[in-house]
């Protein structure tokens, strides 16, 4: 009887492994542009950051090991665009979320049009970030621009401004546009949380006299509290790596008020030719959105272990 026990889970386990096999041999199409695209350019990157690698044909590249590091640690002009990166990040993320909060709550009712307002609400999300910059930089010309005409014609004080252009304005407009792009994703996943509350659990508040704060309090909020909290750190790590937008609309100016780490380094890369030195910054932001990540996961942990 045991060794007939034996041999069935001996054979199971010998079927068990030979699907194994065969399920990677599937999952190899899908790994392969992963590693290629991902795995492989990180890893170079990673190599080059401990190289004194250079612009120029025949350069003698040169391991220099933490060197790179070393000089990165005393720029005080990387670490001034490390904390124009964070609180772009975490600015960008909470003026959307609050946006896309209300305008999902906003969709959630039963309103004329509401198909084309929800299709309308996608439009930031669907046009390429370079798009949305030039667009963007033609409506805000102070000279030229829809927004100085509507300035003029309302007589509001202001109109002349070069929103992307002084110092006191570039910032805060590029975060405003920032969090115009991001409200989309944030818009559709809140709504899609807040339609899937129980018809009935809502019906049943509304018979115990709750009101519309209350049920906003103790039913909405709790629903999407979770979704919102993935939200947050998964923007705030985009948004920290984040590019093209700001490149296209400031370049960085002016004077570096919206210089974010991943133009300091393209910079340093493409303008000024020094490939090692952009690289360990490159790994710099790594490590941090690993940081930032492993921390986000640490706590959705703790909080799904303690429900």
């Amino acid at each position: 009887m045991t060794t007939l026990l034996d041999r069935k889970t001996t054979k199971q386990k010998h079927k068990t492994k030979m699907y194994n096999r065969g399920a990677w041999k599937y999952a190899i199409p899908a790994f392969l542009p992963l590693f290629v695209l991902s795995v492989v350019p990180l890893s170079q990157a990673i190599w080059t950051a401990f190289t004194d690698e250079a612009a120029g044909f025949n350069v003698k590249v040169k391991f220099i090991g933490f060197d790179n590091f070393r000089r990165l640690l005393t720029d005080s002009m990387f670490w001034a665009s490390f904390k124009i990166g964070i609180i772009w990040a975490v600015s960008v993320t909470l003026l959307s979320l609050f946006l896309g909060f209300g305008l999902a709550l906003l969709l959630n009712q039963k309103l004329r049009f509401l198909g084309l307002m929800r299709v309308l609400s996608l439009v930031p999300w669907a046009m390429p970030p370079v798009i949305v910059a030039i667009m963007w930089n033609l409506l805000l010309r102070p000279t030229s621009g829809p927004i100085e005409g509507i300035f003029a014609f309302f007589h509001i004080p202001g109109g002349k401004t070069d929103w992307l252009g002084e110092f006191n304005t570039a910032f805060p407009t590029v975060i405003l546009i920032g969090a115009w792009v991001a409200m989309p994703i944030i818009t559709v996943s809140i709504l899609a949380a807040i339609q899937g509350i129980p018809t009935d659990m809502i019906e049943a508040t509304v018979l115990d006299g709750a009101n519309a704060w209350q049920r906003f309090r103790y039913i909405t909020v709790p629903t999407v509290r979770e979704i919102t909290a993935a939200l947050v750190a998964l923007n705030i790590i985009w948004q920290f790596s984040s590019f093209g937008l700001v490149y296209v609309l400031t370049a960085g100016g002016p004077g570096g008020k919206t210089f974010v780490p991943a133009l300091f380094a393209y910079n340093e890369a493409f303008k000024y030719g020094h490939f090692g030195y952009a690289a360990s910054m490159g790994v710099v932001m790594a490590m941090s959105i690993g940081l930032m990540l492993a921390v986000y996961l640490k706590a959705s942990k703790r909080e799904k272990a303690q429900r």
